[in-house]
């Protein structure tokens, strides 16, 4: 997300994080010149649908970054989650905590993408037990993410750890059932991205509401 009306309209829709993408190879990168003020809104003048104020969490996605880039965007844009869609390593990530935890931002969490095509790339989450909060289950391809493709969702059936996860990869409007029927009791929430675009980097929230509406539960365990 990177345009501030868009920003606003999908903030309404109930969701319970927004990603912001550093990575200057993304065509949905935030540039450094941009700034939180310019293109996040006030949270306080963000509502959701229902009139109750929205609790939408900010999340930076950042690939091999240097750490203070990534502490510099904490900072900056007040990110809640820091998303690692790189080869960063278990002690990268304690090491950035030890950075941001409790000075510059006490509560941050830490979100790892892992890229998936087959049983034995879901086994890595071993490495970053104790290091991430969050993992999230992306497709492996050549691109790094938004690459619209779905891997095998099966494979998950195998992830044995406690480390809560997101599912992603090329989820789209027509993939309802299919979200409705995936359950998996350390799923806390699925990516939508490049199948609810107008264009890189902007929401179709049309699309997004309906689709929100027809698979969000109240209270589900798991997805």
């Amino acid at each position: 997300m990177r345009d501030p009306q868009n920003i606003a309209e999908v903030s309404k829709l109930g969701i319970d994080m927004m990603g912001f993408i550093f990575w200057p190879k993304s065509p949905r990168y935030v540039s450094q010149i941009s700034s939180r003020a310019g293109i996040i809104p006030d949270r306080v003048n963000t509502e959701m649908l229902d009139g109750k104020q929205s609790d939408v969490k900010y999340v930076g996605v950042f690939v091999d970054d240097m750490p203070q880039n990534i502490v510099t965007r904490v900072y900056n844009f007040k990110l809640d989650y820091v998303q690692l869609h790189g080869d960063e390593s278990p002690v990268m990530i304690d090491n950035l905590k030890a950075t941001l935890i409790p000075d510059i931002a006490p509560d941050v969490k830490i979100i790892k993408a892992l890229s998936i095509r087959e049983a034995d790339d879901v086994k890595r989450w071993r490495e970053y037990e104790g290091h991430a909060d969050m993992l999230l289950f992306d497709t492996k391809c050549k691109c790094v993410g938004g690459s619209g493709e779905q891997f095998d969702w099966s494979v998950l059936e195998g992830y044995d750890g406690n480390i809560p996860f997101l599912l992603s990869g090329g989820i789209g409007p027509d993939d309802v059932e299919r979200v409705k029927a995936f359950k998996h009791p350390m799923c806390v929430g699925i990516d939508l991205n490049s199948k609810f675009e107008i264009e890189p980097g902007l929401k179709d929230v049309e699309k997004l509401k309906a689709f929100i509406s027809l698979t969000k539960p109240s209270q589900r365990e798991g997805c």
